[in-house]
């Protein structure tokens, strides 16, 4: 009775997540020397690989696009690209003499990267990762993670407990503190007209309304472990819990945990990007 009872709970966590929500899921535990990228199964969790790039470093922001993975390095300040499917090296130099590079995100053909010791954010070009302005926004204060909402760019501010709103185009300020009051925000993601952003102090999610910034429930998802970085993938939000050492998925409309432990036994996890398709 026993068994068929933890088949059955399985079974409905299993189902619990979005039919359509298959595809890949990249995480990069940050304590571990050399550091390396894990491969999972973005529907069951399931590990493909767990060494799936190996000979890194501080492995920290992730974000793929088709087939292709950028990984950026916090100690070799670098960001290398990557086949998707294989995990070999296209190019582990992609974009060398980054000051501590954290967060990155895609727009079309232009790859944007957060400097922590700058205080900047640089956009380059995403296929042949040549510099178009190193010092796309400036005057920031620990940029750590980026999202994008057409041409608007989030950036969050890990020392000022802000988030910033800029234009993706230009780099110019749209409001500098777009979001203020936050403990330590890393993590930042956007559906709709929602912005997640999570507070590695308090251990929160919270939901802010993209237009206004706005606070919608900054109380959201509670009870995490030093949360970094989050991802999307239709309505399953993942949250890398680095005290936990796990990532753990989320119902993007409720908060409710569809399963906090969906990956264990990961060493500091920071890093995460979700790609959809097989």
């Amino acid at each position: 009775m026993r068994t068929l009872y933890t088949f059955l709970i399985a079974t409905a966590a299993l189902w619990a997540m979005p039919r359509n929500a298959h595809g890949q899921l990249y995480v990069s535990p940050e304590f571990h020397a050399p550091g390396f990228v894990g491969k999972y199964n973005a529907r069951t969790g399931a590990e493909i690989n767990a060494n799936f790039i190996t000979e890194l470093n501080v492995p920290s922001g992730i974000a793929a696009k088709g087939n292709i993975l950028f990984v950026a390095d916090l100690i070799n300040g670098t960001v290398g690209k990557y086949d998707a499917k294989t995990g070999d090296a296209i190019n582990p130099n992609f974009i060398a003499g980054l000051s501590k590079p954290e967060g990155i995100a895609l727009l079309d053909n232009n790859l944007f990267v957060t400097n922590l010791d700058t205080g900047t954010v640089g956009k380059y070009d995403a296929k042949t990762g040549a510099t178009i302005n190193a010092n796309f926004i400036t005057a920031l204060s620990g940029p750590e993670g980026l999202a994008l909402l057409g041409n608007t760019l989030f950036v969050t501010n890990l020392d000022t407990g802000t988030v910033g709103k800029y234009d993706a185009k230009t780099g110019a300020e749209i409001n500098a503190s777009f979001i203020t009051g936050l403990d330590s925000p890393v993590g930042v993601a956007v559906k709709g007209k929602i912005l997640f952003v999570a507070n590695n102090g308090s251990g929160t999610i919270g939901t802010y309304d993209t237009k206004t910034g706005i606070a919608i429930n900054a109380n959201f998802i509670t009870g995490l472990n030093f949360p970094q970085e989050i991802a999307l993938l239709d309505h399953t939000l993942f949250v890398a819990d680095s005290g936990a050492g796990s990532v753990g998925t989320y119902d993007t409309k409720t908060g409710v945990a569809i399963n906090a432990n969906f990956i264990v036994g990961l060493n500091f996890p920071v890093g995460l990007a979700v790609k959809s398709g097989k």
